[in-house]
C-alpha cells in the first residue's frame, strides 16, 4: 500500500510514481514562463574532483526549465577558480560560478564585514548566503531549489521533484524540504539523523512539555537534508545560518517566517550521499 500518512504539522507530499518525469518537466517548462526557476550548487572545490559531481552536471544538462544555475565555489584559487569555470561551461543554462575566495568577493566581504553585515563564519551557510544574494540581486527568478554536490546516485527528478511545490502557480508553498532513504550497500546511511537528531528532539518534548516548534521540527522526516526549495520572495526574510549548521538553522528561520500551512515536505526517492566511514 502506498504512504499517505501526513505525519506532523506540515505538508507531506509522498513520491506515489503515478507520474513520469518527462510529464514533470513539461509541466514545468509552461510554469517557467510565469514563475522562472533557478537552482543553487554549493561547492567546495575538492568535488570537482569526487565522484558525484561530473555526473550531476551530465544529468543537469539535460534539465530543460532552469532559468538560471548559480554555483557557489569554496576552498578554490585562482587556477582551481578557472577549472572550475570550464568544468561547467558545458550547462546549456545560464550559469554563473561565485568564487567565494576570489578577490572581487573578498573585496565585498570586507565592505559588509565593516558595517557587520556579512557572515562571520567560513562554511556551508556562507556559501549559501552569498548565492541568494546574487540570485536575489540578479532577480531572474521566482522559485529557486538547493542541493548538494555529492549525490552519488543523482538523477535530475531530484530536482523536478523538489522544485515542482513552489514553482506550480497553483500551489501556495513558500518552503519545500526533501527527503529520502538514505540506503547503500545493503546498510542504512543518515546515522545522525536517525540516532541524534530526531531522538533528541523527541526526548526535548517529553523533558521540556508541549511545544509547537519541537513539534514542526519533528514533522521531518529527515531535518537535515540538504536539499531544499523557496519561492524568491521569502529569502530575503531569512537570517542564512553563515556556519554548517545550515539545514537545521535555516528550519527555524522558516518556521519564524513562513506559516505553516505554506511548508512542506517531498519524497525525493531512494538515493546517497558521499558520507563518513564509522571510525574504529
Amino acid at each position: 500500500m502506498g504512504d499517505f500518512y501526513q505525519n506532523g504539522i506540515i505538508t507531506t507530499l509522498h513520491n506515489l510514481r503515478s507520474r513520469s518525469l518527462e510529464d514533470l518537466e513539461r509541466e514545468l517548462s509552461t510554469f517557467k514562463k510565469h514563475r522562472p526557476m533557478g537552482l543553487v550548487l554549493p561547492s567546495l572545490y575538492s568535488e570537482l574532483e569526487g565522484p558525484a559531481l561530473q555526473h550531476i552536471v551530465d544529468e543537469l544538462k539535460q534539465v530543460p526549465y532552469l532559468e538560471e544555475i548559480v554555483i557557489g565555489l569554496d576552498r578554490a584559487d585562482q587556477g582551481q577558480f578557472e577549472h572550475a569555470l570550464r568544468y561547467f561551461s558545458g550547462l546549456p543554462q545560464r550559469h554563473h560560478v561565485l568564487w567565494n575566495d576570489g578577490p572581487r568577493l573578498k573585496a565585498l566581504d570586507e565592505e559588509l564585514q565593516a558595517h557587520d553585515l556579512a557572515p562571520s563564519e567560513m562554511g556551508k551557510g556562507r556559501n549559501v548566503w552569498y548565492c541568494f544574494g546574487y540570485i536575489l540581486a540578479a532577480d531572474r527568478t521566482e522559485s529557486v531549489a538547493l542541493h548538494d554536490c555529492d549525490i552519488l546516485t543523482y538523477q535530475r527528478d531530484l530536482v523536478a521533484r523538489l522544485i515542482y511545490p513552489v514553482a506550480n502557480p497553483n500551489f501556495n508553498y513558500m518552503f519545500c524540504k526533501g527527503y529520502y532513504a538514505r540506503v547503500a550497500d545493503s546498510k542504512m546511511n543518515g546515522r545522525v539523523s536517525r540516532l541524534l537528531v530526531t531522538p533528541l528532539i523527541r526526548a526535548m518534548k517529553k523533558v521540556c512539555g508541549p511545544s509547537d516548534f519541537l513539534d514542526y521540527l519533528d514533522s521531518y522526516r529527515y531535518p537535515l537534508a540538504g536539499e531544499f526549495s523557496f519561492r524568491t520572495d521569502v529569502i530575503s526574510d531569512l537570517r542564512i545560518p553563515s556556519d554548517w549548521g545550515l539545514e537545521v538553522g535555516l528550519l527555524s528561520e522558516v518556521y519564524r517566517h513562513v506559516a505553516l500551512s505554506r511548508i512542506a515536505q517531498v519524497d525525493l526517492g531512494l538515493f546517497d550521499h558521499k558520507h563518513k566511514e564509522l571510525g574504529s
